[in-house]
């Protein structure tokens, strides 16, 4: 009886203290793709409205934290990040990171990921150069990763080509991007972000495979701990996500 008892109290006692599965942190990424004065296409959020963004959580206690550190928590390798956290990350590489969103970055002090794919680096037009990119690095606020090599669509991709030679294209997207932005940057590539968000059992465990520990698409909620780690999901951010519509998406989505 006196075992049963004290079996009892443990039991209650773990209850009580112990934390929950509904404490883990549920946190926002919020990913955005190309910054400018005006809207050019529905991937374009105005500088205005990216810096309302910053400037309400900053004026309503959000750490915007390094994605680093959430993928750390998520992998158990560290701490619960702080309570109303938020991540910020870029993906592609357009050329107004560099001259619009690069200066908002510099006042308001956070930290952004920013997913590239090589093959336009300094190629194509609409994107950045590697000598603006080495700019954003030299500032400290910019962690730099991988979005394949050239941003293909998997699903098309595997239609048209045989098994074999879509292996082959798979860890070519996923090696020759990493090889090169470390070559390049001298940074380490770990981190990769699904090109229009298409991923599959196949393909995350070929990315675990050349080396990667964490990879994101575009699923529209909050990331934590029962999220898998290959299919993190991210907030697609347009220029309509303002006023009520970021608040909602920041408050609705935050444990307390």
């Amino acid at each position: 009886m006196k075992n049963g008892l004290a079996v009892l109290l443990v039991l209650i006692f773990l209850i009580m203290w112990l934390p929950s599965a509904e404490g883990a942190a549920r946190i926002p990424i919020l990913l955005y793709h190309r910054f400018g004065p005006t809207v050019s296409d529905n991937m374009t959020v105005t500088t205005p409205v990216f810096e309302s963004h910053l400037k309400y959580l900053k004026d309503n206690g959000y750490a915007v934290i390094p994605l680093r550190q959430l993928v750390d928590y998520i992998l158990g390798k560290g701490p619960m990040p702080p309570h109303r956290s938020v991540v910020i990350v870029v993906d592609d590489g357009h050329k107004s990171v560099y001259t619009d969103m690069l200066p908002i970055i510099k006042r308001y002090r956070i930290p952004v990921t920013l997913f590239l794919y090589p093959s336009a680096i300094s190629n194509a037009s609409y994107a950045m150069t590697w000598e603006q990119i080495k700019e954003l690095k030299k500032t400290g606020l910019f962690d730099l990763q991988s979005h394949t090599y050239w941003h293909p669509n998997f699903k098309k991709d595997k239609r048209r080509l045989s098994p074999a030679e879509y292996e082959k294209f798979v860890d070519m997207q996923l090696k020759k991007s990493r090889e090169k932005l470390e070559r390049e940057l001298g940074t380490k590539i770990d981190m990769l972000a699904w090109p229009f968000g298409i991923y599959d059992e196949y393909l995350t465990a070929k990315a675990a495979r050349a080396g990667y520990i964490a990879a994101f698409t575009i699923e529209r909620h909050s990331a934590s701990t029962s999220d898998a780690i290959m299919a993190l999901p991210r907030y697609l951010m347009t220029n309509a996500d303002k006023g009520k519509a970021f608040e909602n998406i920041i408050n609705g989505h935050i444990s307390n």
